[in-house]
């Protein structure tokens, strides 16, 4: 009999397990190209506090039971989210899961009246900014840029909902 085929399924943080592997999941790509740093440690540490609560929401996605990926919708402004703390396990990569995961986040900030969608990230993360370019996020003018938390953020981009 043939093996089935994993599903993916993307859902919202639900769990005390949702929050771990949104933890781990992040902590490990930034520890392998960059530093956790004291912003980080707090939106991972308290995603539901930092997050969900404000009126924002964190998805997961699960290929059958195990979490391989994960992006975050942090309310930042009046009708504006940022797009925060996406990851994808390495080995699933390059499969459709990151695009997933930000067409899920972009639908809830359209349903949550959202105007704007902001994100900040990496040069040296050539392949997420690619992606991020498709969705049709535009790169911010330097006298744009708001000061950021991270040492490593020199892309800005937003995307305008209206």
């Amino acid at each position: 009999m043939p093996e089935a085929t994993p599903t993916l399924t993307i859902a919202e943080l639900d769990s005390p397990a949702d929050a771990t592997a949104f933890r781990t999941l992040n902590e490990a790509w930034i520890e392998r190209y960059f530093t956790l740093e004291d912003e980080d440690r707090a939106i991972l540490g308290d995603p539901v506090g930092r997050i969900v609560e404000p009126g924002g929401a964190v998805f997961v996605a699960r290929l059958d039971d195990e979490v391989i990926g994960c992006v975050g919708l942090m309310p930042v402004g009046e009708r504006v989210y940022e797009l925060v703390k996406m990851a994808v396990s390495p080995e699933h990569q390059g499969h459709g899961t990151g695009r997933k995961l930000i067409a899920t986040a972009l639908d809830r900030a359209r349903a949550l009246g959202s105007q704007r969608v902001a994100l900040e990230s990496a040069s040296s993360l050539a392949n997420a900014v690619h992606l991020y370019e498709a969705f049709g996020f535009r790169h911010l003018e330097h006298d744009e840029i708001a000061p950021s938390p991270y040492a490593r953020a020199d892309v800005h981009m937003v995307l305008d909902l209206v």
